[in-house]
């Protein structure tokens, strides 16, 4: 009787402030929508740095005598460099890529722009040392030692670049946590207000039923089930409109990178569902039991 009771409560409460319930789901949808992007972010670049910094090589290119001279790395100062590469213990694998080779390996990789290929001569592609570190986190340790010895034109260090790279994910994963933040603050607010104004219309009822010997918190607790209730749905929205977007409009952006971006799967939504679910009960929960502590002497 006391369960039904308390449940036919929060059903009127909702209905009676039908406009401030509906804007405070979609405000709530909206923020924990945002942090479900933040999250998805944080999940895709965690893939990408386990897929990328195990292939992270540094490569050493020679000078243009150097390529065009040794075509083996049978003389110095290529047999050196190679000969050190291979006894520092903080390399993995080297090899040796001579300018025919690089060549090769350019037109493979465009070979869908031919005139950029047409264009090319093997010539304009130094040889160069590929290496493998065992951490490839410490790959600025081949860049200092190696980068100035003779023979060595110029050192690219994949790792620079996706360090760059990860940054601006990071940048657009800080954006979105802060426009989550703002919108939470907005949800926050008529979660506040919606309670208030619930509990106004109700007072003579929360009177009498205090009279006759509820508790506070029996009184209370239809109002708290309120907000945790639009909260809910919020995140049932929230959820719903990631999986929407991943298939209307995020699968064809992240197509347009080649793979270098992976895709985002309905299973990284289910993974970050719950954390979203968890957030929207705490705060929701919490605003109302602090608003109804604060606010309603009843």
């Amino acid at each position: 009787m006391r369960a039904s009771f308390v449940f036919s409560e929060v059903f009127t409460g909702l209905r009676r402030n039908i406009t401030m319930t509906i804007a405070m789901i979609i405000t709530t949808a909206i923020s924990l929508g945002m942090l479900g992007g933040g999250l998805l972010i944080v999940r895709t670049i965690d893939k990408m740095q386990v897929n990328y910094m195990a292939d992270v090589e540094v490569s050493l290119y020679l000078t243009q005598d150097v390529s065009a001279n040794d075509k083996t790395c049978t003389q110095d100062p290529c047999r050196g460099l190679l000969a050190d590469l291979n006894s520092n213990p903080a390399v993995d694998s080297v090899v040796f890529e001579n300018r025919d080779q690089a060549y090769e390996r350019f037109k493979k990789l465009f070979q869908d722009n031919p005139i950029l290929v047409q264009s090319a001569r093997p010539e304009a592609l130094p040889a160069s040392l590929q290496v493998k570190l065992r951490d490839p986190s410490r790959s600025d340790v081949i860049t200092q030692e190696y980068g100035t010895r003779p023979g060595v034109s110029r050192v690219d260090d994949q790792k620079q670049f996706l360090d760059r790279f990860f940054g601006v994910l990071g940048g657009v994963r800080d954006g979105t946590f802060v426009i989550a933040l703002i919108q939470a603050l907005a949800a926050l607010l008529l979660i506040s207000n919606t309670v208030q104004i619930s509990a106004f219309t109700r007072r003579t009822e929360v009177g009498i039923m205090r009279l006759v010997g509820a508790t506070r918190w029996y009184t209370q607790l239809p109002f708290l089930l309120e907000a945790v209730v639009t909260g809910v749905i919020g995140w049932a929205i929230a959820v719903g409109g990631l999986i929407a977007a991943k298939f209307a409009f995020i699968d064809r952006i992240l197509s347009v990178t080649g793979g270098i971006i992976p895709n985002i799967q309905v299973l990284d939504v289910i993974v970050v569902a719950p954390w979203l679910l968890l957030a929207s009960i705490i705060i929701s929960a919490t605003t109302g039991y602090l608003t109804l502590r604060l606010y309603v002497r009843h």
